[in-house]
């Protein structure tokens, strides 16, 4: 459902990961030592272009560390998240900044206020945590070349994936597994040499590979699967958008044997995790819900919990979902949900509502799970800040010399209220 999934937030320009530390350095030293100087205008200018100045969408950062410029005849006001931050600073000529941090691991916004008239920016700017930065000495993984799998499940569809060993995969000793959807755009690292995969917003390589490093995951083989194309037409909502147990058979008995022939994977749902974005949320909560056995470890992001599968004449569609939750009996299931405030509303239902609906279900019937919703619309930016969080969360006290574990709700959930809607953004 819906493509808009990773939007680029205005960084910096075009800089990519292996700039971003030294332009943001660069802005932040210029803006202590000639704040009013030519220099630091024309540097701006060269970081942001005039378009995002003049437009108010000019803002580049790194982990804790923001910088905002804006050109403007009267002084601005920054806020952040809806809250007042910080009257802006005078550069040169109508050319204002800011520098200023956030805390890594959220998700923010940002407008301006002119003489009481609101002006410019940016949603969707995740606050990257150290983890989701390239680090020196730690080993890197290699993702594979593209493979295409034929299916009979739904036959003759193309499936294109690539799969992403990690420095420490030894083929000698069997490996955990994670699944992601929408595949195709999750892999690659964040340089600006050109990529198998476009550079990801989310950063998984980066994230794995110091998560690793750390010893705070376990060795795990990521399998990035892009939906199916069949006479050059996406099955996409077809596969991901459904609620049957087709999606999940599609995995367990054509794809997974395929990575089991080529590669030293685990095949206990213990040791296996499946995380999707918007209707690609929906495929991995259903194939862990239809088949825990086999995907006990579920992670949605933007999970399109609505009644889109209507548009497909199914029968049923995932605006059930939290009613199935809580009717009927509770499964071995470990889930982490994440949404935005900001998501769609349209004929087929409310993404934040039906998310919120979701955890409470979860949370009604003694599941482990863990929710988040955040500012933002439908976009990755929140499982981009909180990835390296997320993994720890969902993978946390595996043991590699077991193949099952009773998944209990957090003590220290169980404690806590059922999440409500206390006001309306507006």
């Amino acid at each position: 459902m819906l493509r808009k999934l990773l939007v680029v937030v205005t960084l910096a320009c075009s800089h990519l990961a292996a700039t971003e530390r030294a332009v943001v350095d660069r802005l932040i030293n210029l803006a202590a030592q000639q704040p009013a100087s030519d220099v630091f205008r024309a540097e701006l200018t060269k970081v942001f272009g005039p378009d995002a100045l003049k437009k108010g969408t000019a803002v580049a950062f790194h982990g804790p560390d923001f910088v905002w410029a804006v050109e403007s005849p009267q002084e601005p006001t920054l806020f952040v998240n809806e809250e007042k931050y910080a009257a802006m600073r005078k550069a040169s000529g109508d050319l204002w900044f800011y520098v200023g941090k956030l805390t890594p691991g959220g998700v923010y916004k940002y407008r301006y206020m002119v003489n009481g008239t609101e002006m410019g920016g940016v949603m969707n700017l995740p606050g990257y945590t150290p983890d989701s930065y390239e680090k020196p000495g730690v080993p890197k993984g290699v993702l594979s070349e593209k493979m295409t799998s034929v299916s009979k499940i739904y036959p003759g569809m193309l499936t294109n994936y690539w799969v992403y060993l990690p420095a420490q995969y030894d083929p000698k000793t069997p490996a955990a597994l994670m699944i992601w959807q929408d595949g195709e755009r999750l892999g690659g690292r964040n340089k600006e040499e050109t990529c198998i995969l476009c550079p990801s917003l989310v950063r998984i390589e980066e994230v794995t590979d110091n998560l690793l490093a750390e010893k705070k995951i376990p060795v795990m083989v990521h399998l990035f699967i892009q939906a199916g194309i069949l006479n050059g037409r996406s099955l996409r909502s077809d596969q991901y958008d459904s609620v049957t147990d087709k999606y999940a058979r599609f995995l367990i008995d054509e794809i997974l044997p395929e990575l089991y022939s080529k590669y030293n994977i685990r095949k206990d749902g213990y040791s296996h995790a499946i995380q999707g974005q918007s209707s690609g949320g929906i495929a991995a909560f259903v194939a862990g819900w239809r088949r825990p056995d086999q995907f006990s470890r579920i992670a949605t992001e933007h999970g399109t919990f609505t009644a889109v599968a209507f548009r497909n004449h199914e029968p049923e569609a995932g605006h059930e979902i939290p009613t199935w939750v809580r009717r009927e009996p509770r499964k071995n299931l470990r889930v982490w949900v994440s949404d935005g405030s900001e998501d769609y509303e349209n004929e087929w239902g409310s993404w934040p509502m039906q998310n919120i609906a979701l955890a409470n279900s979860l949370k009604f019937r003694g599941y482990d799970f863990r929710f988040y919703l955040g500012n933002g619309d439908h976009n990755a930016a929140i499982w981009a800040a909180k990835l390296p969080e997320a993994l720890v969360w969902l993978w946390r006290d595996y043991d590699p010399s077991v193949a099952n574990q009773t998944f209990e709700q957090e003590p220290a959930e169980k404690q806590k209220p059922f999440f409500r809607v206390k006001s309306l953004n507006r």
